[in-house]
């Protein structure tokens, strides 16, 4: 039978969310119905309301939750109700020409629920396949991740975008390693789990840069080791002077535009690596000098979330949060109900919050 639920509905273009009673299926086979402890509210949300992603209105918004398994759909074998999990937005196949090459960290066709849970007789979509800002949702049986059920819900829902994308894009993206030097530029939720990552994985200095003072101070929490301010300071310049006038090995741009990704390119060292995990406006472009992109050499990645086989990281990066050595519980700068998403739609683009977390 179905479930009726609340839950988050961008219904059209531009307009305000709202809260809406909606149908959600029992699992059909290889699926799971899950009931959703925490949700982050993420830029990418925004995104689908402001219709940036693709224009399948009504949208199912929420995406970085946690929660628990309430039943399971016919061949899943390995969750069972009452599992704690962190729900992810990439569920790799196995069986597509990446996954056979041993790489599931870039499957090409991941894994949804195909049963559509519904408003009014329509079927929603939900946002990146998951729909979290619901009381109850049905994602794909490898969407699930089982972790440590000792982790709060409003932390661990986290990693299953934001901090993963930061975290990873650093560890897994740009390898960094001991004794590495790290710029950040962008210090919002994505930017301090980049540093957060960089410190665990041994960088021996991590440089934030952002606009902001406050956000500046956050990235100290965090990890960095120095600070940046590029309102009124060339930030490349900035870095360069603070590395023996070198750059530094990764440079991280987790804003996604133009000038940053400039920024970030000219503020490497010689053959070091620039990471961009900030997601662009399609329209954008960037020009680089090519005798710039030959000689400096290096390399310049994008970072697909984090990079990430969430089998293997959610549970460690939870396990790193239990030893006292990822600190997620400072991510979460207000718990809020569902009626509320908007209101933090709003805080958000002002800059105010690292994350509103929806608690249900």
């Amino acid at each position: 039978m179905p479930h009726e639920v609340r839950a988050v509905v961008a219904v059209k273009k531009g307009a305000p969310v709202e809260v809406r009673t909606i149908l959600v299926p029992d699992p059909g086979p290889g699926e799971v119905l899950v009931s959703v402890q925490a949700c982050g509210v993420c830029h990418t949300d925004l995104h689908y309301r402001e219709g940036a992603i693709n224009d399948d209105f009504p949208f199912l918004l929420g995406h970085e939750a946690a929660g628990t398994v309430e039943s399971v759909g016919e061949g899943v074998t390995d969750l069972t109700p009452g599992d704690y999990v962190v729900l992810a937005w990439r569920a790799p196949c196995g069986a597509c020409r990446s996954c056979r090459r041993g790489r599931p960290w870039y499957c090409f066709d991941s894994r949804n629920a195909t049963r559509p849970m519904t408003l009014d007789g329509k079927p929603l979509s939900p946002a990146l396949g998951i729909g979290a800002f619901a009381e109850k949702t049905l994602v794909a049986a490898g969407q699930a991740v089982k972790v440590d059920p000792a982790a709060r819900p409003e932390a661990a829902g986290l990693i299953g975008c934001g901090v993963m994308a930061g975290y990873g894009a650093a560890v897994n993206t740009g390898q960094v390693g001991n004794g590495d030097t790290v710029a950040v530029i962008g210090c919002g939720g994505v930017g301090n789990a980049a540093i957060a990552g960089a410190c665990l994985n041994g960088a021996r200095k991590v440089i934030a840069v952002d606009v902001d003072d406050r956000k500046l101070n956050l990235a100290e929490k965090f990890g960095a080791t120095h600070t940046v301010n590029s309102r009124g300071t060339d930030p490349v310049e900035a870095v360069r002077a603070l590395t023996d006038g070198f750059g530094v090995d990764i440079a991280i741009d987790a804003v996604g535009r133009p000038e940053t990704y400039r920024q970030a390119f000219y503020m490497r060292d010689h053959a070091g690596v620039l990471v961009q995990v900030g997601v662009p406006d399609p329209e954008m472009r960037i020009d680089l000098p090519l005798i710039d992109l030959f000689s400096r050499g290096g390399a310049l990645k994008s970072s697909w979330y984090g990079d990430c086989l969430p089998s293997r990281d959610f549970p460690i990066l939870i396990d790193q949060y239990l030893y006292g050595l990822l600190d997620l519980n400072s991510f979460v700068t207000e718990t809020i109900g569902l009626d509320g998403v908007e209101d933090a739609f709003a805080k958000m683009h002002r800059g105010e919050v690292l994350r509103s977390v929806v608690v249900l």
